[in-house]
């Protein structure tokens, strides 16, 4: 990790460089010599029921899984996420009464925004980390965060001052729950991982950054080396949504929003990646982008824009700009189709999360409002069989 990092921050003194790498590969729980406890972030608890290794798995073809994002929380640094609170209490009676039937929760998938300022180590101690530490404990369930512009800034440069902080106490409070440095299915020193569980493979990248090269690689390099035979549903989750329809969206178009419609979703088609998790827009909607591959057989990736886990909610603000995205996909024949759309109206787009239920060559999702939106049902009701060929269950 030291070699990555040093040669990220090149410019600066060695000295600093040495302190960095020091306080993102400390031990859990382990404080620096320039920092006291109160300066240091905590690592997340381990999950009581950790995933087992990939080849352990390998015949399991009906479980669930969580997933959701935009966490942050209007006092973060002072208090408890009141909000993200009542979501992971929510979370918590799901996993219970799930966990005896057919299709447990193995897991749960963060797309990113923990909390308002990555940078400050109070602001993941006070207010995200006990609530995760009972996701994992109490729940039992292993827990994936894929960093968001408000966790390490929305720097492109990986050398950037801010970032550097920003990704220290991300490794930090991830540091039980990722796979480590120099471990197949990480990239050393980046926030970007995978795992596999059953029939499913999950892929975690840093949409902060996806112009970097290095990352592009590794994860073109995941997909390139996948057993297509056993991992029969693939998922990828990240920050930016290539499209929206919210303040981050519509006829705005991001740099890293950009980067991911040039750089992944190409990489994503080619293969056959199904499932996309994102969030920095606050509510949920579900878009369908059908395609052509080379062999002239029809697809669909299901793209799920779930960021209603506490952070202030946000409305629709307009359909988002596709024209040079579906023109440049071109033997692909991307088309896109909103399939829910947000509320435009603040009472509409309640907290929430997903639940995906896995069945063999089945797949469907559950979206679960919170507080005042229970009850609500972006589909007509609140389920939605994801894919075209794999059935629907009752």
């Amino acid at each position: 990790m030291c070699r990555s990092l040093c040669r990220a921050v090149g410019r600066y003194s060695t000295a600093i460089v040495v302190a960095m790498v020091s306080a993102a590969t400390a031990s859990p729980g382990q404080s620096t010599s320039a920092a006291g406890a109160s300066d240091t972030v905590l690592s997340i608890e381990k999950p009581r029921n950790p995933l087992p290794a990939e080849s352990a798995s390998a015949k399991v073809s009906r479980f669930s899984f969580i997933a959701y994002g935009d966490t942050r929380g209007r006092r973060d640094g002072v208090n408890e996420q009141y909000e993200h609170g009542l979501v992971v209490e929510s979370m918590l009676r799901t996993i219970k009464s799930m966990e005896s039937g057919p299709e447990p929760v193995r897991f749960v998938l963060q797309s990113g925004d923990a909390v308002v300022n990555g940078r400050d180590p109070k602001q993941w101690n006070v207010s995200f980390i006990g609530l995760i530490n009972r996701l994992t404990t109490t729940g039992g369930v292993p827990y994936y965060l894929a960093p968001g512009n408000h966790d390490v800034t929305s720097a492109a440069e990986l050398s950037a001052p801010g970032r550097l902080v920003g990704l220290q106490n991300y490794l930090r409070a991830m540091g039980q729950l990722i796979p480590a440095d120099g471990a197949t299915r990480r990239l050393t020193g980046y926030p970007t991982y995978a795992f596999g569980y059953g029939n499913t493979f999950v892929i975690a990248f840093d949409s902060n950054i996806a112009e970097d090269s290095t990352q592009l690689a590794w994860v073109r390099a995941q997909l390139e080396g996948l057993d297509r035979k056993r991992y029969t549903h693939v998922v990828a989750f990240f920050h930016h949504p290539a499209y929206s329809s919210g303040p981050h969206g519509g006829s705005t178009i991001e740099r890293p929003t950009m980067a991911v419609r040039a750089h992944y979703m190409p990489l994503f088609r080619k293969h056959h990646v199904q499932l996309l998790f994102t969030g920095h827009e606050h509510f949920f909607e579900h878009f369908v982008e059908r395609y052509r591959d080379v062999a002239g057989v029809p697809r669909r990736i299901d793209h799920i824009v779930s960021g209603g886990g506490g952070a202030p909610l946000y409305t629709y603000q307009g359909e988002p700009d596709l024209g040079a995205y579906m023109r440049s996909s071109g033997v692909d024949s991307a088309r896109v189709t909103h399939l829910v759309r947000p509320g435009s109206k603040a009472g509409d787009n309640p907290y929430h999360f997903t639940v995906v239920h896995v069945d063999g060559e089945r797949v469907w999702l559950e979206v679960v409002g919170v507080d005042w939106g229970a009850g609500y049902s972006p589909y007509q009701g609140n389920r939605s069989v994801l894919g075209d060929t794999l059935g629907r269950r009752d």
